[in-house]
This record gives structure tokens, C-alpha cells and sequence, in this order.
């Protein structure tokens, strides 16, 4: 059965890569490369603690454990529904039981680059970390079991959540973890330098000292302790792994006997906004696009991120040696998130997928196309304007005065107008196919990579020349200017708007195309 899947794996990279296409290629190209640099790179770094103090040594090996087996669980989260060997549905109608597909599942696991920079990682830490004959034979037994560790929790946690990453609600709820998760280790930073806490060294030494009792601490504990102590913490490491397998196995019969849920149609409300709408078809492209932000995990990643990013710079700009202070302090958060939020304007069009050839068939002339994208930016700016209200007002008060939430507001708003006129260009100049697939993380359809960051980093640089007028000002703390980066900014997006008419009507057919390729 090992061999079986193992055969299977390499096929699928194999076909993967046979169509010819470029990106994919490069895309496998770049990850062997990036596995060899983290493998050989942690390699040589933990075998570098042999020359520390014991202490220390054991102290970064619990972290180092800790965190490799936190990115085993939570990587293939962000794969799911890319991958096809995390997903147990895929093998529902083959005649296999659970323990086989286990089996089958986890040698899929240890096939590819990750795993051997994984075993590379490993074997640098038993150098490294282990002390004596008697600590390297222990260290050897501690790395294997930390690498079982890391496979069996990886699969058991994907096999657990398969049903509800297949849904909508659970693919947002894993956006905003992986988006918290990303904040969460910027805490100790943002508390060291605003005077909080004790010195990184003592942080880090109680941190290891928490870790040291979870079942990576432990195998970290054991390599580097080597003694009888050790092999009670191996015994219970391998206590874990036993019963994260019988969960595993558990975990997988249950779901192939039981109903799946996850394609149950949900019902759609009305948006309490609607009211809020105007009549025509400025307020029905509204109401679609809100319609959108609400549902689409796609879309509402960057929402997320333009929360979370916006928040650790609110924090880490105003700390340190040299802190930003006066009225940029709070308006800096609030235009980056208003230029987050404007740069997904940059392929507006991508979302509808091949359900633009509605707009296609109705706008008959540029002035309706115009129209479409007013409604498109008043959606928008409905779900963009309290979030920057929020961001104002609390960068005022971490900065020192209330009062600057006012023009932190305004020059963000104006900020945000700018960059939607220049997103409306963009996506009819460069439009791609959003992926229809269970990922959130995946922004492109195969071949059309290059096209994509195109878009975005021209949207960037537009967007950051055209507010140049407004924004230059602001961020030199002439306060007053930010009275005009509102008009400034509708003026902008108006032009945008109308330039992006002219070019997209003519080319609504291209354009449709471009939107629509096959994932």
C-alpha cells in the first residue's frame, strides 16, 4: 500500500508538470529550490547550537520542534482543495479500509521536497542538540519521532476538517486564523518595543521552559538530555503519535460512512444595506457586489488582511527608536488599509468569472459599462468606509490626540477613491481568472500568474504616483491637505472610471475571455 501511494504521488507531480506549462513548472522549479534552502540552511544553522551552551541549545531545539510541527498542522490547511492527497474524499470509492487509507495517506505525505527539508532540518538538530554517543542515538530515535509527529497530527487535523473546508463558513474561519496566526508572533516584538515585558532572552527562556512539556518540547527535551528522563519523554512522545493515528484512523472511517453535508445549499439574505441603495443600476450592482463580499471567501482574504497588516503597523510604527509621531502616526494605518482595500479593484471583473457574460449581453454602450463600475465602487466604499473610521480613530488615540482621526480619515478616504478609479483601469487592461477552487490562498488561474502580479504591482505603482499630490503632503504632516484628498481622490476615481469605459467596452468580449479560463 506504501509503495502503492508513494507511485501515486510521484504521478501526480509528474502529470502535473507534463502539460508543458510554464508557470507550473517554474512553480515546481522555485519550491525544490526553496526546500533545499530551508533544508541544507536549518542544517547547517542547528548544527551551529553544538557550539552553544547546553541550555541554550535545548531551549531553541523546543522552539524549533514547536514550530515545525505548528507549520506541518496549518500548511496543508492552506492547501486543501490544491492538493488532491490531503483531501480523504478523493478516495471514497475505492475499495480500501481506513487503516489502509492511512497508510496510503501518510506515505503521500513523505513524498516531495517539504519532507526531506523537514528530515534535513532533523538531522541538523541531532547534531546540534544531542550531547554524547548516548544523546545521538537518542537524538536519532527523538527526530524520528518528532517527524511522525508532524505527519500523523499534519494528516489527522486535515482529515478532521475536510468537511467543513469544503464550506464556505470553514474556509473564511481558516483565513482568519492563518491571519491571526501571522499577528500572533509580532506580539513580543510590538511589547519589547514599546518598553513591555522583559529582555527577548528571558521571554524566549520561559517560553521554551511552557513548550518543553507539549510533545514536540518533550522530543527536543529528550535529544538534548540523553539520559533515562529522556526516554520517558520519548515513551510519551510516542503515546501521542500512537493516539493522534487511532484518531486519525477513527477520524477517517467515520467520514466515509456518513452523509456529507459540506454541498448543501445555503440560503442568501437580503443585505441590510440594500435600503441603503440607490434605485437603478448603480444600487443592483451594489447590491451584488455586497452580496459578494459577504459570501466569497476569495474576495474577503484581502478584507482580512487589510485589518490584520494596518493593525501590527499601528503598533510597531509608533514603538522603537524612532517612532513616528504626530498626525502621520494615525494616518499611516489608516491609508494602508485604504490602499489595501483599493488594490483588489484591480481585477474587478475577476470574480464574476463566466457569469460576466451577463453584463456583456446588457451594457450597450460605455456610459453602462461607467455605471457598472460606479456600483461596483459604491459597494466598496460602503464596506470601506467604517472600516477606516475605525483604523482613524484608533491610530489618533495610540498617537496621542483624537483630534488627528479627522484628517487620518479623510486622507484615507481620498487615498482609497484614488485607488479605485486606477483599479478600474487595471482590470480592463489586465483582467485574470480568479481559480475556482475550495482555496482561498490561490489568486490565479495556471498560466496567468505573471498576469496577476502585473495587475497588482501596477495598481501599487499607479496608485501611489497619481495620489503623489495628496498623499506627499499628508504624510509630511500638513494636515490641512487632507481637506482636499477626498475631492481629489472622487475626481480621480471618476476619470478612472470613465477612461476604463472606453478601453473595457470596446474589448467586453477579451475581456470576458480573460475572466473565464478553465481551472
Amino acid at each position: 500500500m506504501a509503495r502503492l501511494f508513494a507511485g501515486l504521488k510521484l504521478r501526480l507531480i509528474a502529470g502535473n508538470l507534463r502539460g508543458g506549462d510554464t508557470v507550473r513548472i517554474a512553480g515546481f522549479v522555485f519550491t525544490l529550490l526553496a526546500a533545499f534552502v530551508v533544508g541544507t540552511g536549518g542544517l547547517a544553522a542547528l548544527s551551529m547550537l553544538r557550539l552553544a551552551p547546553a541550555d541554550v541549545a535545548a531551549g531553541a531545539g523546543v522552539l524549533v520542534f514547536t514550530l515545525l510541527t505548528l507549520t506541518w498542522v496549518l500548511a496543508p490547511l492552506m492547501a486543501f482543495g490544491v492538493d488532491d492527497t490531503l483531501d480523504p474524499s478523493r478516495l471514497a470509492l475505492f475499495p480500501l479500509t481506513a487503516r489502509q487509507m492511512a497508510a496510503g495517506m501518510f506515505t503521500a505525505a513523505v513524498v516531495g521536497p517539504w519532507p526531506v527539508a523537514t528530515l534535513l532540518l532533523l538531522t541538523g538538530a541531532v547534531i546540534g542538540v544531542s550531547r554524547g554517543p548516548g544523546g545521538l542515538l537518542v537524538g536519532v530515535v527523538a527526530a524520528l519521532l518528532q517527524f511522525a509527529l508532524c505527519v500523523v497530527a499534519s494528516r489527522a487535523v486535515t482529515t478532521a476538517l475536510s468537511r467543513l473546508l469544503r464550506t464556505r463558513r470553514g474556509r473564511d474561519l481558516l483565513a482568519v486564523g492563518v491571519l491571526v496566526l501571522v499577528l500572533l508572533p509580532q506580539i513580543p516584538n510590538l511589547l519589547i518595543g514599546r518598553g513591555v515585558g522583559d529582555a527577548p532572552s528571558v521571554i524566549l527562556e520561559r517560553l521554551a521552559g511552557t513548550l518543553r512539556w507539549t510533545p514536540p518540547g518533550m522530543a527536543a527535551h529528550a535529544m538534548a538530555d540523553g539520559g533515562l528522563a529522556a526516554l520517558a519523554d520519548l515513551a510519551a512522545v510516542a503515546l501521542v503519535v500512537a493516539a493522534l493515528g487511532a484518531v486519525w484512523i477513527a477520524t477517517l472511517r467515520r467520514i466515509m460512512v456518513t452523509a456529507d453535508a459540506s454541498t448543501q445549499v445555503g440560503s442568501v439574505r437580503r443585505s441590510r444595506l440594500d435600503a441603503l441603495l440607490p434605485a437603478g443600476m448603480i444600487g443592483a450592482v451594489a447590491a451584488k457586489e455586497l452580496k459578494y463580499l459577504r459570501r466569497e471567501p476569495r474576495g474577503r482574504l484581502g478584507w482580512m488582511a487589510a485589518l490584520t497588516v494596518p493593525v501590527i503597523l499601528m503598533f510597531s510604527l509608533t514603538s522603537g527608536p524612532t517612532p513616528l509621531t504626530g498626525v502621520t502616526a494615525a494616518l499611516f494605518p489608516a491609508a494602508t488599509a485604504a490602499l489595501m482595500i483599493g488594490l483588489q479593484v484591480a481585477n474587478t471583473f475577476g470574480l464574476d468569472g463566466r457569469a460576466l457574460w451577463m453584463n456583456a449581453l446588457v451594457h450597450s454602450s460605455e456610459h453602462d459599462l461607467r455605471t457598472d463600475l460606479a456600483g461596483r465602487h459604491l459597494a466598496v466604499s460602503l464596506a470601506a468606509v467604517p472600516v477606516l473610521l475605525v483604523m482613524s480613530v484608533a491610530g489618533a488615540l495610540i498617537a496621542g490626540d483624537i483630534v488627528w482621526a479627522v484628517p487620518a480619515l479623510l486622507g484615507s478616504a481620498g487615498l482609497l477613491a484614488v485607488a479605485l478609479g486606477v483599479g478600474s483601469v487595471i482590470s480592463v487592461t489586465l483582467p485574470y481568472t480568479y481559480p475556482e477552487r475550495l482555496n482561498a490562498f490561490t489568486s490565479a488561474a495556471p498560466g496567468q500568474g505573471g498576469v496577476a502580479f502585473a495587475g497588482s504591482f501596477g495598481a501599487l505603482l499607479a496608485t501611489g504616483v497619481v495620489a503623489l499630490p495628496i498623499a506627499l503632503p499628508m504624510f509630511l504632516g500638513v494636515a490641512w491637505v487632507t481637506v482636499l484628498a477626498v475631492p481629489y481622490g472622487l475626481l480621480v476615481a471618476a476619470g478612472g472610471r470613465r477612461v476604463a469605459a472606453m478601453i473595457g467596452f470596446p474589448r467586453l468580449p477579451e475581456l470576458m475571455a480573460a475572466v473565464s479560463r478553465p481551472t
